[in-house]
């Protein structure tokens, strides 16, 4: 398996690549979780941190990467005094985040709650192509000291 293109600005991040399976997301769960519990985050921020990561990694695994286990999926963590901060690589076409709409969150529906938790449990999302191919989506959840 080769590495991701855009990796090499990764420098000074905690990263973990997986295969592109759901089996995967309790170990992409707890490393994440980890970092929280290092970065002595209170339990509902890492619970956010957590959640959001764990929505954005099978929203690429199930439609990004179709299912496809041997695309590779990295997961990259920084934290710093005034953020914490999580970078998904993946191999899926370019997805434009800013345009799934925003759902009506008393409407009654299977499904399609991954952005919108997304979006109410961080402060900043971003997913941008990727040059060599796939995305790189970005979360930011500022932490107040």
């Amino acid at each position: 398996m080769t590495e991701h293109p855009s990796e090499d600005h990764l420098n000074g991040w905690c990263t973990l690549t997986v295969p592109s399976d759901l089996k995967a997301l309790p170990l992409v769960r707890r490393t994440v979780e980890t970092m929280c519990e290092v970065c002595r985050l209170p339990a509902s921020r890492s619970s956010e941190i957590v959640l959001a990561t764990h929505e954005a990694c099978t929203n690429i695994i199930r439609h990004a990467h179709g299912n496809q286990s041997d695309l590779p999926l990295t997961i990259a963590v920084r934290a710093s005094e005034n953020a914490f901060e999580i970078k998904i690589l993946d191999r899926g076409a370019p997805f434009d985040f800013d345009a799934v709409p925003e759902l009506d969150p008393v409407e009654v529906r299977e499904g399609g709650r991954g952005v919108y938790l997304i979006r109410r449990l961080m402060d900043e999302v971003t997913c941008s192509p990727v040059a060599g191919g796939g995305n790189e989506t970005h979360m930011v959840k500022r932490l107040a000291r």
